[in-house]
């Protein structure tokens, strides 16, 4: 067992770098209606909440309501915008491979969908989650190369012991990132516009913080996996977001190596506030 908790080998039916065949034949129509449903609901949910190039992604890659995308279809126009390839894995796969596809430009997709029981809460990410989650975003050249530019740091942390700060990095930008426009906050997160509770959440409820993008801090910050975030940050653009992590690491984790935590909801006085949450929803959950 690796140190991230999976296995060192992958499991059977799995190719050494952990990929599967998807199997699209092989979805049958309840599968395919899960998809539909997921689908028209943050259609209709995520204009004038997500940002522009998340929008226009899904626009261009044709993920409409037919049902759950064909990889090789899909793959044929992300390659031909930014070179990048969706890849079919068995579930969550050790860090290291994870790394490795993305430093390679290949963004790894669970095969599964949830259950038509399950459409509000996943624990594992599935096809829904990865595809339409990420995948659009994929299709915007400084967003793609920003997520390879992770995948090459991502395999450096792991030499340094440092993954627990990049990961948090991951989380607060690629899972629940919000990002400045004219118009005001919008959505790039995979984490929330995949869930319609936490795309209505994240920008209109009263509770989370809602505090501007420092790559040191963010890496300082732990973060909810069971329920809405008590802080979100944001970025002022997808550039700024490449630009910080385009820089040498070293010193910063030195610096990191010698910084205590900071409180999940807790604001410095350096913050830039966007909004200051109430943080009655997590006070609730408590």
């Amino acid at each position: 067992m690796g140190a991230d908790g999976h296995p060192d080998i992958p499991p059977p039916g799995a190719r050494a770098d952990w990929t599967i065949d998807q199997d699209w034949s092989g979805y049958g129509a309840e599968e395919h209606q899960v998809w539909v449903t997921l689908y028209e609901r943050q259609a209709a949910l995520l204009p004038g909440r997500a940002c522009d190039p998340f929008l226009r992604g899904l626009e261009a890659l044709d993920l409409h309501d037919a049902g759950i995308p064909d990889f090789a279809r899909l793959n044929g126009e992300l390659r031909r915008l930014t070179g990048w390839t969706v890849v079919a894995v068995p579930g969550l796969v050790p860090d290291a491979v994870f790394f490795e596809h993305l430093a390679n430009r290949r963004f790894p997709a669970g095969r599964f969908i949830r259950r038509a029981d399950q459409l509000d809460y996943l624990q594992e990410p599935d096809v829904f989650h990865d595809v339409f989650g990420h995948v659009p975003m994929l299709t915007d050249p400084v967003f793609a190369d920003y997520m390879q530019a992770y995948g090459r740091g991502g395999l450096r942390a792991l030499g340094l012991g440092r993954l627990h700060n990049l990961a948090r990095l991951y989380w607060y930008t690629v899972e629940f990132g919000l990002i400045e426009a004219d118009q005001g906050l919008r959505i790039f997160g995979a984490g929330i516009v995949s869930s319609r509770a936490e795309s209505i959440f994240a920008l209109d409820d009263p509770s989370p913080n809602r505090l501007g993008f420092d790559l040191e801090r963010v890496m300082r910050t732990p973060y909810r996996i069971d329920d809405f975030q008590q802080t979100y940050f944001v970025v002022p653009s997808l550039q700024a977001l490449l630009d910080a992590t385009l820089q040498d690491f070293d010193p910063i984790y030195a610096r990191l190596a010698r910084a205590a935590d900071l409180g999940v909801a807790e604001i410095l006085p350096e913050d830039r506030v966007y909004s200051r949450g109430t943080q009655a929803y997590a006070a609730s959950r408590a």
